[in-house]
């Protein structure tokens, strides 16, 4: 498994990621699932109290910020700005092997 994209797309209407990866496998990755999955300190604590995360339905991605040569920060339209998403993480979503 290649943990390394090649090409990452945001859709038009910003509400899917999607990722090319260097094995070729394409991958299609939601806007809330990306906002589900966050690693960040509010979204792991609401993991551990056992409460989901609160998203709007409407939740989009409105930000794609390298993060070195290793992973991407997420921007997400209710204001979220901190998670950083490692590829090798990425692709453990993408393939639905991350929980």
């Amino acid at each position: 498994m290649a943990a390394t994209p090649r090409e990452i797309r945001l859709t038009e209407e910003r509400r899917r990621l999607d990722v090319i990866w260097e094995d070729g496998t394409a991958s299609r990755l939601t806007a809330a699932t990306l906002r589900a999955h966050s690693r960040s300190a509010e979204t792991v604590r609401a993991g551990i109290d056992g409460l989901p995360p609160a998203l709007p339905h409407d939740i989009a991605i409105t930000g794609v910020v390298p993060v070195g040569a290793y992973a991407v920060n997420l921007v997400f339209s209710d204001g979220h700005d901190r998670g950083i998403f490692p590829w090798p993480y990425l692709r453990a979503l993408a393939d639905g092997a991350a929980a």
